[in-house]
């Protein structure tokens, strides 16, 4: 297929075009590269560009015949949506509408979205279907729901066909390390853990250690990067055949404790962190850990990464090649957010 990815430079969407490249397909990447890489494109053709440039957009798509597109392009840092909710709603809700007028006019039969598990808010029960209430607690999960209201209501009138794919903890990198996350100021546990471990950060804070866990600390189930790009190809292939519009969340179904992946980032790296306590953050749920019942019946998806050692040893192998590489060219903040 001819496939639009819109935030393909970056560290999600990188993996995944490098899949569909690696698939046969004919990859086309719309990125303004503000946390993305050109280098990260290692398939395709990179078209450097804003989402809010709405022509810009128009004219790629409709020059581009496209059987499907891919929308990355997002927003998603947590705290900043909210500290500036209007650059979230602007770019990951009034952006996507936008977009989503576009693939309409120009008869883009498929779509599929990155939207996120931060559009449950803090559930009440875990795992989380697909079915529990969406009741996001900040800008960022708000604005991706409103997203998944948007897609549902354009296809009930007539647009595209969509799968939306809701994330959860995404970590990892390439097996090859050819591509990572590269993003300075990262905020993910496993890549400020593996920061940590290369000596490019000073030491991280585990905000609370008083859950009601085995060991205190939040559970999240960490899903590897590789595995969630296949299910975007999965995804592709499913509306391909005629699947229906679907919701699914993209998760192991298990999930491990901060404590536990400090520690195994300790043991793969050989290296010691310097790590304080710190309170709780306001809206941070105990647990949350994806039922993936219904991804892996719908698309058929089979997890070939699901290993806490693999995840964390993948990202500690991009961290160094990284450095050898010296990118990001600066230092990132000292303390992390864990």
């Amino acid at each position: 297929m001819k496939v639009l990815v819109t935030g393909g430079a970056g560290y999600i969407g990188s993996h995944i075009v490098r899949q569909l490249g690696e698939a046969g397909h004919a990859v086309t990447v719309y990125d303004n590269l503000s946390t993305g890489h050109a280098w990260a494109v290692l398939h395709g053709t990179l078209v450097r560009g804003d989402l809010a440039d709405r022509d810009r957009v128009r004219r790629v798509v409709k020059d581009g015949g496209f059987d499907a597109v891919i929308h990355m392009a997002a927003h998603i840092v947590v705290p900043e949506s909210v500290a500036d909710p209007v650059k979230y709603y602007t770019n990951n809700t009034r952006n996507t509408l936008d977009l989503l007028q576009v693939c309409s006019e120009a008869g883009v039969p498929r779509m599929i979205f990155s939207s996120t598990a931060a559009v449950y808010g803090i559930p009440q029960d875990s795992p989380i279907r697909e079915s529990a209430p969406l009741a996001p607690i900040n800008p960022y999960g708000a604005s991706k729901m409103m997203s998944e209201r948007m897609l549902m209501d354009l296809a009930a009138a007539g647009g595209p066909d969509y799968v939306s794919l809701r994330y959860f903890n995404v970590a990892g990198a390439d097996p090859q390390a050819r591509i990572g996350q590269a993003t300075p100021g990262a905020t993910h546990l496993i890549k400020v853990a593996c920061e940590a471990a290369a000596g490019l950060r000073d030491g991280l804070t585990v905000f609370g250690g008083d859950y009601p866990t085995p060991d205190g600390t939040c559970i999240r189930d960490y899903i590897h990067v590789e595995d969630l790009a296949a299910a975007h190809l999965a995804a592709l292939d499913y509306l391909e055949r005629g699947g229906e519009n679907a919701v699914l969340n993209c998760g192991y179904g298990h999930g491990y404790s901060v404590s536990e992946v400090l520690d195994t980032v300790r043991r793969v790296t050989g290296r010691h962190l310097q790590i304080e306590p710190g309170q709780r953050r306001a809206g941070d749920p105990p647990e949350l850990v994806a039922d993936n019942t219904l991804i892996r019946q719908t698309l058929d998806w089979t997890p070939l990464h699901d290993d806490l050692e693999k995840i964390v040893g993948t990202a500690w192998r991009w961290e160094q090649a990284l450095v050898e590489r010296n990118a990001p060219s600066g230092p990132v903040p000292a303390r992390a957010n864990a």
